[in-house]
């Protein structure tokens, strides 16, 4: 049965305007970005051999655009829609940090570095500059290193910090591991910052850590400024 053969209210198109995005599964949603299945199977089915196969979900989409087109189902079109689509995510989420208003959210600072982060191979340290009203000067990607840790600097923070004219700054680091769970030396460099940070009244709002789940603030943890024992 095709698709087009469906009760409506099942179909991933018509499911996704009655419901919005969030009640589609993975599966449907990647329906929607395949169009059409391989030859005997909808594009449901295709999309959950794809899952199957290559997933979940975060895996398949973190390949490549050369790999993705060499994945039965997907094809060199296909794939750049994907990817694509993935970058149209990442644009937006920075345009909500940089269109000028106040960083009312804090848990957008999150959901920003969580997409910047998440899928780097490597540890990468980035920081969020903002003005005295909380609205984003800049973000820049300080210090890289290996799979399980990326050597900090704080002179460095506050030097790009004072460049930037910042009156507070946001920063964070990504565990390749997929555990967000904050180590001492993570809560160490904090307080580190923290005080360097403050000899030049600059205020440091928060650390975020991103991994496979939800990213950890040391801000809402009641960890800032706290030394690890």
């Amino acid at each position: 049965m095709s698709i087009r053969d469906w009760p409506s209210a099942e179909r991933p198109r018509e499911k996704l305007l009655a419901q919005g995005a969030g009640a589609l599964s993975d599966a449907e949603l990647l329906a929607i970005f395949l169009g059409s299945g391989l030859r005997g199977r909808d594009a449901v089915e295709t999309a959950r051999d794809l899952l199957q196969s290559h997933g979940p979900l975060r895996n398949l989409l973190d390949l490549p655009a050369t790999a993705l087109a060499a994945l039965p189902g997907l094809g060199p079109a296909r794939s750049c829609k994907l990817v694509a689509g993935l970058e149209l995510a990442h644009r937006h989420l920075a345009a909500e940090l940089a269109r000028g208003d106040s960083l009312r959210d804090p848990a957008a600072a999150g959901r920003y570095f969580k997409q910047r982060l998440r899928s780097r191979p490597n540890e990468v340290f980035a920081a969020l500059f903002l003005d005295n009203q909380h609205r984003t000067l800049a973000c820049e990607e300080l210090f890289s290193g290996t799979v399980d840790a990326a050597a900090v600097y704080p002179r460095e923070v506050v030097r790009r910090a004072l460049l930037h004219n910042a009156a507070a700054v946001i920063v964070s680091h990504n565990h390749p591991s997929g555990s967000a769970e904050p180590s001492l030396e993570d809560r160490r460099i904090t307080t580190l910052l923290q005080q360097a940070l403050a000899l030049v009244d600059i205020r440091l709002l928060d650390h975020v850590v991103i991994g496979d789940g939800a990213p950890v603030s040391m801000a809402a943890r009641g960890w800032m400024g706290i030394a690890a024992a």
